[in-house]
């Protein structure tokens, strides 16, 4: 975990030339976007602006009731 002034991110990968964050959520039967969602709602990008490279947003949920990746979304900030 990484914390940030608006919450704490699950994973960050901090590359050269690049910066991956991840949020992973639970849900108990569909995909709802929400991991995307509060990456966006809490501007979790912006600890990272200073390096001057993209920055990618990746939500992973996982389906309580199967057990597996639900949704894997992706975006640049």
């Amino acid at each position: 975990e990484e914390s940030t002034a608006n919450g704490r991110l699950d994973m960050v990968v901090v590359c050269p030339k690049h910066v991956h964050i991840y949020e992973l959520k639970m849900v108990d039967r569909e995909p709802d976007g929400s991991a995307l969602a509060q990456m966006r709602e809490r501007a979790y990008a912006n600890k990272y602006r200073h390096l001057n490279v993209p920055i990618w947003l990746i939500g992973v949920e996982f389906s309580r009731e199967e057990r597996n990746i639900a949704a894997f979304t992706v975006e640049t900030a």
